[in-house]
């Protein structure tokens, strides 16, 4: 949506726009771990590096002036592909429930829709804000933590009472932030067409 700061730049070939693209690449290999051999263990540490990425790709761009159009459009399409790969795996081994996915799905449908909408009248994407990101912050170390707490050992036992209550936090504040992202929206529309908001 339009905003008052100066505009990202046009470049592609920046460090972070690179860690991006990694973190992209390490989505089927996460899926893959999790539902092939099912290496728990190395799906964490993929989990964990992508999420090491995503902070140290956003420090990198304002640290050394490095943000692009590019990487706005690859930082929370990186999130989004890790959260709907673990969400499918997760329903596909039965430790989540399938209602979980259609709910987080359901608000990603709802504010990819406005899209369109918001380009027609003049206005760029939704600018990630921090609920967002702390409802993917959440979601990231509840994934994780879900995988720990699979099965009958002590520390599964005292882990998946943390995870759960991760996994209800994020999801509601990814939630929320959808339902932020759909106000913002319609004022938008109340907007006569092309022009800026103040």
């Amino acid at each position: 949506m339009p905003h008052d700061h100066v505009e990202p730049a046009n470049r592609l070939l920046t460090v972070p726009n690179a860690l991006s693209v990694l973190r992209l690449l390490g989505v089927p290999l996460f899926l893959y771990l999790l539902l092939g051999p099912r290496a728990d263990g190395w799906a964490v540490v993929v989990l964990v590096l992508a999420g090491l990425s995503d902070w140290l790709d956003g420090k990198i761009a304002r640290w050394f002036n490095q943000m692009s159009k590019l990487g706005v459009l690859l930082d929370p399409a990186a999130d989004r592909l890790y959260i709907l790969a673990t969400l499918v795996a997760f329903v596909v081994r039965g430790i989540i429930p399938w209602w979980v996915v259609v709910v987080l799905v359901g608000r990603e449908l709802v504010v990819g829709a406005c899209l369109p909408v918001l380009r027609s009248r003049g206005y760029g994407p939704f600018e990630v804000n921090y609920l967002g990101k702390a409802a993917t912050f959440n979601l990231l170390y509840a994934f994780p933590m879900l995988l720990l707490a699979q099965g009958g050992s002590t520390a599964a036992q005292l882990l998946r009472p943390l995870a759960y209550a991760f996994m209800i936090w994020g999801g509601a504040l990814y939630l929320w932030s959808g339902a932020l992202y759909v106000y913002q929206f319609t004022l938008a529309l109340r907007r006569r067409p092309g022009v800026a908001p103040a």
